[in-house]
């Protein structure tokens, strides 16, 4: 069996999603972002997919709503790590 690539972590959409609601690569450069992405993500739970309408229409509100949440807190808890961390 091959993994297609077709299956990715849900969560990946809901940070991208919260990134651009928040105007970051208007206020980042690439390299930070990525920092970024990867510090979020890995304090994230996995919830892998083949296609994003399914979990448009089969997840619940409220379940998408504490999702939305997690990565708000995980936002939050990569931005201080990475002011306490400074790489320059």
């Amino acid at each position: 069996m091959r993994i297609s690539d077709d299956i990715h972590n849900y969560y990946e959409k809901l940070v991208v999603d919260l990134f651009k609601e928040l105007k970051l690569e208007q206020k980042h450069d690439n390299e930070f972002l990525a920092d970024l992405t990867c510090i979020v993500l890995n304090q994230l739970p996995t919830r892998y997919i083949r296609h994003e309408v399914d979990m448009s229409f089969y997840l619940p509100a409220s379940e998408s709503f504490e999702m939305q949440g997690k990565v708000k807190v995980a936002y939050n808890k990569a931005i201080e790590f990475m002011a306490s961390h400074p790489t320059d």
